[in-house]
């Protein structure tokens, strides 16, 4: 330390002066001896001089920095005994070395030296002190009270040995965090409730039961709502606002919406059950745009065929309920409007583009045939978008290529982009999901879309479509466009294999007739056979190769069964025409007796994986694959998953399933 002092005090410029000085003796003296040791003389008082007020400096800042030095450790000790927050200087190992007054009083204990502050509050983790950070944070709860606890490790080296000590300063939050909490669970909550098909559900009923039936809706939704604490507005005979706040929510969220099952019982001679579809708004950044979130949730809910809650939080959705079918709406005004709006657009493009979903199925083929038949009918140019044929569709593409009628109406996706304009329509049919889209840059390229769809809502949706037909309690997308072909014009017409590509996607889609096969599914198919389809031509569009009936063999032989009720199979490695395999296998797998539901998964060569699910309709699986990316139908439904391992997925499956025959107590 002296030497530095000195350093410090030892100016650069004496030493300059003095050597010039010296330099000038010696000259001297080698002209005048006298003269020069007189120099010399005064050279040797002035070095002695400085040397002397030199010490004299440095014991001055040395007492200085000595008393500063003690005035310092005093202060920091009157700090550490009255610092405003809890603190304390801890052994490596916990134990307790110092603390102030204010840890002691927070403990509400005294002679705490030499005990470890873990078996004081056991909540407290010492092992996140020994991580390669300076500082480290956790929370604390101590009796009815919450702390922040900031870490610092301090190392000490005293005389080569060293020694580690952590200091922990004591904040309290607990203000903070009921405010937070009170923030949280007082946050406004927007709710649309609407009942599905309330004039199907009446006209079901007697006319002398119909106010009957009214009042009690009424009278379940304002008892339900005053039993939560919600306030409920009626803004017209069939909807409702609901006013709740997040606590009110997290409730609702753990019943998981009873009131739709309350509601469902309901009956005063009513053949059609009633439900209700919620939209749920909240965490906007304004009231107005949780009530968007509100309104956006309640047409997902719709979209995915009514009795259930969708939940909306900023781009989060959470579903609830979605156990019933959607009720078939008896009029076909909506057709008729529908197809009015699409004319115009046809009429008003200059070609129209026309594309299903990735691995198109015979529905998909047959209404996007339809749809080509409409743009003919109306003398405007159309092209079906198609990559690639698959097996499920080999027969109906080979025939439509035979035919000379259709010559070069399959456009590849460059060649689609290619062809695509500002003033090109887009159609959409069977698939409402941007990333299941045979081409889904054509979506950005073209300014207007149309959307004809039957699937279940899910999230992803396509966006700002000019025209969207969205029905889910339709059989098929076939079924759809062929109501719209009846309103196209004043007389509309099909051709004979139009007619039956149509029939073959109603036919595929609810399983000869069997499943989701409403009046109006009935009324379509005759339609069609009045136009000319053939019922054994539409079989032979179904027909496979050997490898693919071995295949389907194979599917049923590897069955496991799940809780009595539920099938579930591999498809074997390598197998030729595999989406089609699966889905058939899941098919048959739905015969076996006592079976409600069946699950078939199989991996091709990319190494994608695909399920295809069936339920007999009390196992709703759409809800249990939207889990795995999913989607469908209540009765029908698919997913792909990419990067995993089958044995995987598998795994998983099980699991979802597992906990939805839980939920719903199958």
């Amino acid at each position: 330390m002296k030497t530095k002092m000195n350093f410090k005090f030892w100016f650069p410029e004496q030493n300059t002066y003095m050597a010039i000085i010296l330099l000038l003796a010696v000259t001297v003296l080698f002209y005048n001896w006298i003269l020069g040791a007189l120099w010399l003389l005064v050279i040797a008082y002035l070095l002695n001089h400085n040397r002397k007020t030199s010490d004299a400096r440095t014991r001055q800042w040395t007492k200085y920095i000595e008393s500063l030095s003690a005035d310092i450790d005093e202060t920091v000790k009157n700090a550490m005994l009255n610092l405003p927050i809890p603190f304390c200087i801890l052994e490596i190992d916990g134990s307790i070395n110092w603390y102030n007054n204010k840890f002691s009083d927070m403990l509400k204990k005294e002679e705490l030296l030499g005990k470890n502050i873990e078996e004081i509050i056991p909540s407290l983790n010492l092992k996140r002190a020994l991580n390669e950070k300076n500082e480290l944070y956790t929370t604390v709860a101590l009796d009815d009270r919450n702390f922040n606890v900031t870490y610092n490790i301090v190392k000490i080296d005293n005389k080569g040995e060293v020694k580690y000590l952590i200091m922990a300063y004591f904040v309290e939050n607990t203000r903070l965090l009921s405010l937070s909490k009170r923030y949280y669970e007082e946050k406004p909550v927007f709710g649309i409730i609407q009942v599905d098909s309330f004039d199907e559900v009446l006209e079901s009923a007697g006319s002398d039961m119909r106010p009957l039936l009214v009042a009690d809706v009424e009278r379940t939704l304002k008892g339900w709502a005053d039993g939560i604490g919600a306030a409920l507005q009626k803004t017209r005979s069939d909807r409702y606002i609901l006013f709740m706040d997040n606590l009110i929510l997290e409730g609702l969220e753990k019943q998981k919406f009873a009131v739709l099952d309350e509601i469902r019982e309901i009956n005063h001679g009513n053949s059609l059950p009633i439900t209700l579809s919620i939209g749920i708004g909240t965490w906007g950044s304004t009231l107005l745009n949780s009530l968007e979130y509100a309104e956006s949730a309640l047409d997902l809910a719709q979209g995915r065929g009514g009795d259930q809650a969708v939940i909306k939080r900023k781009d989060k959705s959470t579903f609830y309920g979605g156990r019933s079918k959607g009720i078939e709406k008896k009029t076909k005004v909506k057709a008729r409007l529908i197809a009015y709006a699409l004319r115009d657009l046809i009429n008003d493009s200059k070609n129209v583009l026309i594309m299903g979903h990735r691995h198109p199925d015979l529905d998909s083929m047959g209404a996007a045939l339809g749809v080509h038949s409409m743009c003919s009918h109306l003398g405007k140019e159309s092209n079906i978008v198609l990559q690639e044929s698959n097996p499920s569709i080999d027969v109906l593409v080979k025939s439509i290529g035979a035919s000379g009628d259709y010559k070069n109406v399959f456009l590849k996706k460059d060649e689609a982009m290619r062809s695509a304009h500002s003033d090109t329509l887009l159609i959409v049919v069977d698939t409402h999901r941007p990333n299941f889209t045979e081409c889904k840059e054509l979506l950005d390229i073209c300014d207007r879309v149309v959307v004809i769809d039957h699937h279940r809502r899910g999230v992803e949706f396509i966006e700002n479509a000019v025209l969207s037909y969205h029905e889910t309690y339709a059989s098929s997308a076939s079924e759809m466009v062929t109501e719209l072909i009846q309103y196209i014009s004043e007389k509309p017409y099909i051709s004979k294999f139009e007619s039956e590509a149509l029939l073959a996607g109603i036919t595929l889609d609810t399983k000869n007739f069997t499943f989701r096969t409403g009046v109006r599914t009935f009324e379509a198919a005759a339609v069609l056979k009045k136009m000319g389809a053939d019922t054994a031509a539409v079989k032979r569009l179904f027909q496979g190769d050997m490898e693919t009936f071995f295949g389907k063999a194979e599917v049923i032989k590897n069955a496991v069964i799940l809780d009595k009720i539920i099938a579930m199979s591999v498809c074997p490695e390598n197998t030729d025409s595999l989406q089609l395999v699966i889905a058939q296998g899941a098919d048959e797998l739905l015969n076996i007796k006592g079976i409600k539901a069946s699950f078939v998964l199989g991996q091709d060569t990319d190494g994608v994986i695909y399920v295809s699910a069936r339920s007999m309709g009390e196992v709703n699986v759409q809800v249990i694959l939207e889990k795995m990316g999913g989607g469908g139908h209540l009765d029908v439904a698919g997913a792909q998953i990419t990067d995993s391992e089958i044995d995987e997925v598998k795994s998983r499956l099980e699991h979802i399933i597992r906990e939805y025959l839980r939920e719903v107590d199958l």
